[in-house]
């Protein structure tokens, strides 16, 4: 028994970095590729590096959007689904190649793939008509009081924040620019001033927050995905 726990050490360090990876953000599908990768390969040394490689994957995917980060470099939440796991299904099998093996796992890559696509389906399916999650706006700065709602219209749904107490319109403002929110054209609808966020390698994903002014201590933010 302690001869096999030194042989899977690695498998145990990169499945509990993995985990708290993915359970801070909140995004346990990612999982996958790592639980594959550690149930397949064969050799320490080649498991325990590619294993690093899928790790950093992960962390790309997973940690910069967590921070409040974006840009075209940053990978939207969607792409968790389908990009993620086609470029680990790549690493995987590369991995198997290095350790001069035929990738008998290779059946079981594709398959991670095709179920990586078909949840990008669903999650896009449960997507129709629903208002957007937290998007940074959210959780707001603990100063300011909150009243959360969502409304819907012919053009789909978005969350309604209304924020009060001292100077609450310049203290949203910069909470969504420390959360990667950058000022954009003013609503052509309302005429209201918005601000952005952009993520996304492939797919664009933007998410736009209006900022209507209703007194010196209190503002009203709507924010929905911007398509």
């Amino acid at each position: 028994m302690p001869f096999r726990l030194r042989e899977h050490w690695w498998r145990l360090a990169l499945l509990t970095v993995a985990v708290a990876t993915c359970v801070w953000g909140a995004s346990l599908f990612a999982l996958i590729p790592i639980l594959v990768w550690c149930a397949s390969a064969r050799s320490p040394r080649t498991g325990l590096v590619v294993g690093l490689i899928l790790m950093v994957l992960l962390a790309w995917f997973v940690v910069p959007r967590e921070l409040g980060w974006s840009g075209p470099w940053v990978p939207a939440a969607i792409e968790v689904y389908w990009l993620h796991t086609t470029l680990a299904a790549a690493v995987c099998f590369a991995g198997a190649l290095v350790e001069r093996r035929r990738p008998a796992g290779a059946g079981r890559l594709l398959t991670m793939v095709v179920i990586g696509f078909v949840a990008t389906g669903f999650v896009l399916f449960a997507q129709l008509e629903e208002a957007p999650g937290d998007e940074n706006v959210l959780p707001a700065p603990a100063q300011l009081r909150i009243a959360e709602d969502k409304a819907c219209g012919s053009g789909g749904c978005w969350r309604v924040l209304t924020a009060t107490g001292d100077r609450a319109p310049a203290v949203m403002r910069e909470h969504l620019a420390s959360r990667g929110y950058t000022p954009g054209p003013t609503s052509t609808i309302t005429g209201n001033p918005r601000m952005c966020q952009q993520t996304g390698v492939l797919v664009t994903h933007q998410v736009c927050a209006e900022l209507k002014d209703i007194s010196a201590n209190a503002v009203q933010v709507d924010w929905y995905v911007n398509s």
